[in-house]
């Protein structure tokens, strides 16, 4: 690979990762540098690594378990930033949705808008749309749904069911939110939840994961 084609490539990795503002997995970037090589990406996501660490930037380039990349905001930084990332990610109705299905999780999409009522197919949709769930139908049409492993990542949940499960429910009882079987959970005021999940904006290349 020619000098210039190389740094062709790191140049628009650099781009691909900036715009995401989320961790990419190694198929998507194959696509943007137009390379079937995974050695290849890895290379470049090293290299980027390199020359961000070497600038001494508040950003930093790395790999993350399951073949993907990130540019994020070093942790350092979180609190010196925070005031200009505190923003809602979602408001208060699509975060009550996104918890139910968190902790009710895999969960049939019927079920959801039985205890949530119809106004959750809008909520489902962006949702989806932003990365944090995901919709697989099954064999009687309708559709089955989890969160994602970014969902995971964002909100600083495990990757294991029951222990997430264990996570949501100390927060719920921490925010004195009940009655998560049903679509009338209350808590003393509903801009509670809406501040955990208000960390940092999704979409936001400056994100900490």
């Amino acid at each position: 690979m020619s000098d210039s084609r190389y740094q062709e490539r790191l140049t628009v990795l650099e781009a691909a990762l900036y715009a995401a503002g989320r961790p990419v997995d190694i198929e998507g970037l194959k696509l943007v540098v137009q390379t079937k090589s995974e050695k290849i990406i890895r290379k470049l996501v090293s290299e980027l690594s390199i020359r961000y660490q070497t600038r001494k930037s508040a950003l930093e380039v790395q790999m993350l378990p399951g073949n993907r990349a990130v540019m994020r905001l070093k942790e350092e930084f979180d609190s010196s930033v925070k005031k200009f990332t505190d923003r809602p990610l979602l408001s208060t109705g699509p975060l009550r949705t996104l918890s139910y299905v968190a902790y009710h999780q895999p969960v049939e999409q019927m079920k959801v808008v039985e205890d949530r009522g119809s106004h959750v197919y809008s909520h489902l949709r962006l949702m989806e749309e932003m990365g944090l769930i995901t919709r697989k139908r099954m064999d009687n049409r309708g559709f089955m749904i989890e969160t994602t492993r970014y969902f995971s990542e964002y909100f600083g949940f495990g990757y294991d069911p029951l222990k997430s499960k264990i996570q949501l429910r100390q927060m719920f009882n921490s925010l004195k939110i009940h009655k998560m079987d049903n679509g009338e959970e209350k808590s003393d005021s509903s801009e509670l939840l809406s501040d955990v999940f208000s960390e940092t904006p999704l979409g936001d290349p400056f994100d900490a994961f």
